[in-house]
């Protein structure tokens, strides 16, 4: 599948760029050398342009494979990069995935990531046909945890253990938010 646009009004997703009419890689280098992004999103290291343009390249492949879908949050006026929401893990047969999100610092504490991942919840369970939609947290990550409170994620007695960015193992909380 192509990738889908959303306007949202105050937020704009849309596929992550690196071309000549927006480049989001200084965003993503920034977004993922913040430490709070570090600590909770530790499986990407972007430490410089190189390494994020293929990041951004990376997502536009796993798009188009269905894969995972993608897209970059970003404010509907300036195009400035909020963050990233997505929908990872997808098997569009078992119309299952997991959602993902990080906000980079200038995206925080003003819904960016709530409202972002709603639409994407929408796109899952209305565009695409999902079925159920995981989200896993660390324990710790309270804005996390608001966020998926605030989209319907309702806690399952399933708990992980995974290491964080730090590299302390902490336990990580899976949600489930399913088709009403």
């Amino acid at each position: 599948m192509e990738p889908v646009e959303i306007n949202l009004g105050l937020l704009y997703l849309r596929a992550l760029r690196a071309d000549d009419r927006i480049d989001d890689r200084p965003a993503v280098v920034e977004g993922f050398a913040d430490p709070d992004t570090r600590r909770w999103v530790p499986n990407y290291r972007i430490d410089d342009l190189a390494t994020a343009g293929a990041y951004i390249a990376r997502r536009a492949g796993e798009w188009v494979s269905d894969l995972r879908y993608s897209w970059a949050v970003a404010d509907p006026f300036t195009g400035e990069l909020l963050g990233e929401v997505g929908l990872k893990e997808l098997d569009l047969t078992g119309g299952t995935a997991e959602a993902a999100i990080w906000t980079h610092p200038a995206g925080r504490r003003r819904g960016t990531a709530s409202r972002a991942l709603a639409a994407a919840l929408r796109f899952g369970f209305g565009a695409i046909g999902l079925e159920r939609v995981l989200y896993k947290h660390f324990a710790g990550n309270a804005a996390s945890a608001r966020v998926a409170e605030k989209c319907g994620f309702q806690l399952t007695d399933q708990v992980e253990q995974a290491a964080r960015g730090d590299g302390a193992e902490e336990q990580v909380i899976v949600r489930i938010a399913t088709r009403s």
